[in-house]
């Protein structure tokens, strides 16, 4: 059977809507349709209850349920070996982090890592906060480096890095570079250009930014250089963590704290199960420079 149908009724039974479930595991909402409907056919069964753009499980989704997600395990474990043993020839190691990496300190990690161990082969991608918890669960991807509001994670082993808050950024000649402190509601007539990591619904923001629907949102991408260019030249004002960016050649822009203070923690993260040695070497040398240990 292919688990990658199994991957998608467990997350769909978790997210119990279609369009989130597509955008966690990087599929079109047509494929997860297909999907479930490919299993509710192979397994003669409806999964699902569909009524009022409410998705459901049936009685006997939830039994089949954690049957799934023992296969899913399974085969998880199954990976975990081979890898483990294929990383003795050729270690690789699969990183997923931030857009915004080369602004924290966990850039230094990963450059010394690899200095230091020439013979791993680093694999590196950017995907926004959103996607990148759901990568260590649904990809082949061994540590992300994210974005924490609020508790750790307890499912995941976690690396602290540092700690961060958000700030406007306002162009100079904008009436509220002048302030020493700025709120939400100061810039609801605001045009405002956005990152993804800032409207994502784990961010503590997104409630506020649903509800402020006098703002032109003029910028939802990932590239913080392309806000920086466009304030620059005086368009718009943007929330941001204080860290993401670097205002070196930028100089018609002014950062102000936002208030009341919101911040967040940056960290390394992986699956407790994954024993690679590869993804071991990383985490203990990434442990020890954290603490300011090297060799």
């Amino acid at each position: 059977m292919e688990t990658r149908k199994l991957a998608v009724f467990v997350d769909l039974a978790l997210t119990q809507n279609y369009s989130r479930s597509a955008e966690r595991m990087f599929l079109a909402q047509s494929t997860i349709s297909k999907y479930i409907m490919a299993l509710e056919k192979d397994w003669q069964v409806h999964l699902f209850e569909r009524a009022h753009r409410q998705v459901k499980l049936t009685r006997i989704g939830q039994q089949l349920l954690p049957r799934a997600q023992a296969m899913l395990r399974e085969e998880q474990q199954l990976r975990q070996v081979i890898a483990t043993n294929t990383a003795h020839n050729t270690p690789s190691l699969v990183i997923q982090g931030l857009p915004s990496l080369p602004q924290y300190r966990a850039f230094h990690i990963i450059t010394a890592f690899t200095k230091q161990y020439p013979e791993v082969k680093l694999q590196f991608s950017e995907a926004s906060v959103d996607k990148l918890t759901h990568a260590l669960d649904h990809t082949n991807v061994d540590i992300v480096f994210t974005r924490i509001f609020g508790a750790k994670p307890n499912t995941y082993d976690v690396l602290l890095n540092e700690t961060d808050q958000f700030v406007v950024l306002v162009p100079k000649d904008n009436p509220l570079a002048q302030r020493a402190e700025i709120s939400l509601p100061m810039l609801e007539h605001e045009s405002i250009l956005l990152l993804k990591d800032t409207i994502g619904e784990d961010n503590p923001l997104f409630a506020v930014f649903q509800k402020m629907h006098t703002p032109q949102m003029v910028y939802d991408g990932q590239r913080i250089d392309l806000i920086l260019e466009m304030l620059n030249q005086g368009d718009g004002v943007s929330v941001v963590m204080a860290r993401s960016f670097d205002l070196t050649g930028f100089d018609n822009i002014k950062a102000i704290p936002l208030i009341p203070t919101i911040s967040s923690q940056v960290a390394f993260m992986k699956r407790p199960n994954n024993h690679a040695a590869v993804v071991s070497k990383f985490w203990t040398f990434a442990t020890r420079y954290s603490q300011g240990i090297t060799d």
